[in-house]
């Protein structure tokens, strides 16, 4: 009998590590009835049942979701689109971080420019020389 009882508490415990991880790594837009964090507070608030109402009731299943399920359920379809939006999210941060490096430039420009009180006027770059021209 002790036996028994240790099985079934090891599977319990095991089932709801898995629906606790499942319901916190699905994406929101795949929940039905009530929010994301709402199911994940229930599955870890009500062992076995909340486990059992989160994979019938709470999470979608491919086929449900809509477009085609092969391209949605295959490993090669999530790592397509996992990619693809890798691609993307990277091409934002660089086309980001150029446009703040050509503010910060623009930035550092004004301020070689700048004349503080009781300093002499910087030349500007218009001359070609290093002497300014003189007028004979």
């Amino acid at each position: 009998m002790a036996r028994a009882l240790i099985i079934t508490v090891v599977l319990a415990a095991a089932f709801q590590i898995f629906a606790v991880v499942d319901a916190a790594m699905t994406e929101p837009q795949r929940t039905r009835g009530v929010s994301k964090p709402v199911w994940v507070v229930l599955v870890v608030f009500l062992p076995v049942i909340g486990g059992i109402l989160w994979l019938t009731i709470g999470k979608v299943r491919d086929s449900q979701v809509g477009g085609s399920a092969g391209s949605r359920g295959t490993v090669a379809g999530a790592a397509a689109s996992g990619a693809a939006a890798a691609a993307d999210a990277l091409s934002r941060l660089n086309e980001s971080s150029e446009a703040r490096l050509r503010e910060l430039e623009e930035r550092l420009r004004e301020l070689d420019n700048e004349t503080f009180p009781g300093e002499d006027p910087k030349p500007t770059d218009d001359s070609d020389g290093d002497k300014p021209e003189e007028n004979n």
